[in-house]
Protein backbone atom coordinates (compact mmCIF):
# COMPACT_ATOMS: atom_id res chain seq x y z
CA UNK A 1 0.00 0.00 0.00
CA UNK A 2 1.47 3.14 -1.05
CA UNK A 3 1.85 6.00 1.77
CA UNK A 4 0.99 9.96 1.00
CA UNK A 5 2.17 12.37 3.60
CA UNK A 6 0.35 15.75 4.20
CA UNK A 7 0.79 18.14 6.66
CA UNK A 8 -2.29 18.93 9.31
CA UNK A 9 -3.14 22.39 7.27
CA UNK A 10 -3.00 21.00 4.33
CA UNK A 11 -5.56 18.16 5.35
CA UNK A 12 -7.93 20.72 6.88
CA UNK A 13 -8.08 22.88 3.31
CA UNK A 14 -8.82 19.78 1.28
CA UNK A 15 -10.43 16.70 3.15
CA UNK A 16 -12.09 15.41 -0.34
CA UNK A 17 -8.70 14.66 -2.22
CA UNK A 18 -7.88 12.99 1.42
CA UNK A 19 -10.83 10.77 0.85
CA UNK A 20 -10.04 9.99 -2.62
CA UNK A 21 -6.55 9.07 -2.41
CA UNK A 22 -7.90 6.64 0.45
CA UNK A 23 -10.41 5.09 -1.85
CA UNK A 24 -7.75 4.45 -4.42
CA UNK A 25 -5.53 2.00 -1.64
CA UNK A 26 -3.10 5.20 -0.38
CA UNK A 27 -2.59 4.98 3.42
CA UNK A 28 -2.57 8.77 4.05
CA UNK A 29 -0.41 9.80 6.77
CA UNK A 30 -1.22 13.18 8.37
CA UNK A 31 1.48 15.31 10.02
CA UNK A 32 2.13 18.52 12.36
CA UNK A 33 5.50 19.14 12.07
CA UNK A 34 6.73 16.46 10.60
CA UNK A 35 5.31 13.89 13.26
CA UNK A 36 2.24 11.87 12.44
CA UNK A 37 -0.86 12.46 14.42
CA UNK A 38 -3.23 10.49 12.47
CA UNK A 39 -3.33 7.68 9.67
CA UNK A 40 -6.00 7.32 7.56
CA UNK A 41 -6.59 3.78 5.64
CA UNK A 42 -8.79 1.74 3.34
CA UNK A 43 -11.23 0.10 5.52
CA UNK A 44 -10.98 -3.92 5.85
CA UNK A 45 -14.07 -5.58 4.06
CA UNK A 46 -16.60 -6.67 5.81
CA UNK A 47 -16.14 -10.16 6.77
CA UNK A 48 -18.04 -13.29 6.82
CA UNK A 49 -21.45 -13.63 5.08
CA UNK A 50 -25.47 -12.48 6.16
CA UNK A 51 -27.82 -14.69 7.05
CA UNK A 52 -29.72 -13.80 3.93
CA UNK A 53 -26.58 -15.17 1.77
CA UNK A 54 -26.21 -18.60 3.49
CA UNK A 55 -29.84 -19.18 3.27
CA UNK A 56 -29.75 -18.73 -0.45
CA UNK A 57 -26.61 -20.31 -0.59
CA UNK A 58 -28.31 -23.60 1.29
CA UNK A 59 -30.93 -23.17 -1.23
CA UNK A 60 -28.70 -23.08 -4.05
CA UNK A 61 -27.31 -26.40 -2.72
CA UNK A 62 -30.33 -27.74 -2.18
CA UNK A 63 -31.54 -27.52 -5.73
CA UNK A 64 -27.81 -28.37 -6.86
CA UNK A 65 -27.67 -31.83 -4.89
CA UNK A 66 -31.43 -32.62 -5.57
CA UNK A 67 -31.70 -33.01 -1.77
CA UNK A 68 -32.60 -30.84 1.00
CA UNK A 69 -29.44 -29.50 3.56
CA UNK A 70 -30.93 -30.39 7.18
CA UNK A 71 -30.45 -27.58 9.66
CA UNK A 72 -29.82 -28.87 13.03
CA UNK A 73 -33.30 -28.01 15.24
CA UNK A 74 -31.37 -26.54 17.94
CA UNK A 75 -29.27 -24.35 16.20
CA UNK A 76 -32.65 -23.35 13.99
CA UNK A 77 -34.40 -22.89 17.15
CA UNK A 78 -31.70 -20.37 18.22
CA UNK A 79 -31.40 -18.42 14.91
CA UNK A 80 -35.46 -17.87 15.36
CA UNK A 81 -34.92 -16.82 18.47
CA UNK A 82 -32.26 -14.51 17.53
CA UNK A 83 -34.04 -13.09 14.68
CA UNK A 84 -37.68 -12.54 16.37
CA UNK A 85 -35.43 -10.49 19.28
CA UNK A 86 -33.70 -8.27 17.27
CA UNK A 87 -33.52 -4.25 17.91
CA UNK A 88 -33.07 -1.69 16.16
CA UNK A 89 -29.26 -0.40 16.03
CA UNK A 90 -29.21 2.58 18.35
CA UNK A 91 -27.25 5.13 16.37
CA UNK A 92 -28.21 8.00 18.69
CA UNK A 93 -24.05 8.33 20.18
CA UNK A 94 -23.17 8.87 15.75
CA UNK A 95 -25.04 12.66 16.05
Amino acid sequence: MATYHISEAEATRDFADLMTRVRAGFEVVIESDKHPVAILRPAEPPRGRLLSESLAMAEARTKERGYEIVVDPEFAADMREIIANRKPRDTSAWD
